[in-house]
């Protein structure tokens, strides 16, 4: 295997683009970020059921 591989970089995506691209999807992500504690802050604090102590047990009849 003597062949060499070319690599062109005619089509590739300038750096500038992907930045801008970036920096649109931030805001979006503020946003959502901000729904979350909001979601969070206005919870309501749910109280534990109390523990049952009474164990109970199937009686499923008598096997032959």
């Amino acid at each position: 295997m003597k062949h060499q591989m070319e690599l062109t970089l005619a089509n590739a995506t300038p750096a500038y683009r992907r930045a801008v691209r970036r920096q649109r999807r931030l805001p979006s992500a503020h946003w959502w970020f901000d729904q979350m504690r909001k979601a969070v802050d206005e919870a309501i604090d749910w109280q534990p059921s109390p523990v049952r102590t009474e164990q109970t047990y199937l009686t499923l009849g008598t096997l032959k």
